[in-house]
């Protein structure tokens, strides 16, 4: 039995869910609402604020989608009751960003600006830094795959490089480090 898919998901203070006929599992909180559609071999049930999923057999299908959808109902519970922060660290001279609503410009050493419009699920700032320190972009939003995307579609117009380490990581993220050139210690 899969030991994700066998958790049950309990369902906080002000989370509201409801499974259609179609199995589209619709889950409405204090930060937003999003849904799930489920395949229709999976049985999702809600009792007493508790949801569980089963599968009907233990056919590898079925094994790997019990755990799947559990972790996507579980996702989206958190995500609109607490929601998710993503935080990301620009690593460069010079390199800035700054947010206008849903509108992102990115200064990264290029020729030209980048600029990047957010879906409406997910908010930016950008708070103020002392003078020396790389600026940080926090994302917010209750979505944690939509939110997932977005982080790394903009990691992507700058990823870290492994000589200085420049580029655009997450916040605690390691970068792996290689030693340069040794020409000239002859």
């Amino acid at each position: 039995m899969s030991r994700i898919g066998k958790l049950p998901v309990s369902l906080p203070q002000g989370v509201t869910i409801s499974v259609d006929k179609e199995n589209v599992v619709k889950v409405k909180g204090p930060k937003g609402e999003l849904s799930q559609k489920v395949d229709p071999d999976i049985e999702v049930s809600v009792e007493g604020g508790v949801v569980t999923v089963k599968r009907p057999t233990d056919q590898p299908r079925h094994r790997s989608m019990h755990g799947l959808y559990r972790a996507l109902i579980h996702n989206m519970v958190v995500g609109v009751s607490e929601g998710y922060q993503t935080k990301q660290e620009l690593v460069g001279v010079g390199y800035r960003v700054e947010a206008a609503g849903q509108l992102l410009k990115f200064s990264l050493g290029f020729s030209h600006d980048i600029y990047l419009q957010l879906p409406s699920e997910v908010t930016a700032e950008v708070p103020q830094v002392k003078k020396g320190a790389n600026p940080i972009l926090i994302l917010n939003s209750s979505d944690k795959q939509l939110l997932g995307m977005v982080a790394a579609k903009i990691r992507s117009f700058r990823k870290p490089e492994p000589y200085k380490g420049k580029g655009i990581k997450f916040e605690g993220e390691q970068i792996r480090r290689k030693a340069g050139k040794t020409a000239a210690a002859k």
